[in-house]
């Protein structure tokens, strides 16, 4: 077990959730799947299932993804007045993308936020 002195910095654990590593450690894996979380880290044993994101994940990417879609919508609408068929082509494929491929990262750095808010227990 790791003392509290041992454990990484907010900003540490932020990107070693990001790239879905663990945040202690930062070699384990903490997904087996996509968004499926792996029972403990495989390097240092710090287990996953208390550090459970729920819907942040889905909020967040929602948040974000909506952001950049509505306002490139609304531009590309009141510059270049494209048809509605347009519009779709575009956005509707980049709201899927975005939100798939943003979806584990923010899921595991929400997860290593959880684990240094609880890192004083």
């Amino acid at each position: 077990m790791t003392t509290l002195a041992d454990r990484p910095t907010l900003a540490t654990a932020l990107k070693r959730g990001w790239r879905r590593k663990c945040p202690q450690c930062g070699s384990g894996h903490m997904f087996k799947g996509y968004l499926t979380i792996g029972e403990a880290c495989a390097s240092c044993d710090l287990p996953f299932e208390p550090l459970r994101a729920d819907d942040a994940p889905a909020y967040f990417t929602i948040a974000i993804v909506g952001h950049v879609v509505v306002s490139g919508l609304l531009a590309l609408e009141s510059y270049a007045h494209p048809p509605s068929w347009v519009q779709l082509s575009i956005w509707l494929p980049t709201t899927l993308v975005m939100t798939l491929g943003l979806l584990p990262y923010i899921k595991g750095a929400v997860m290593a936020a959880i684990y240094c808010a609880n890192r004083a227990d």
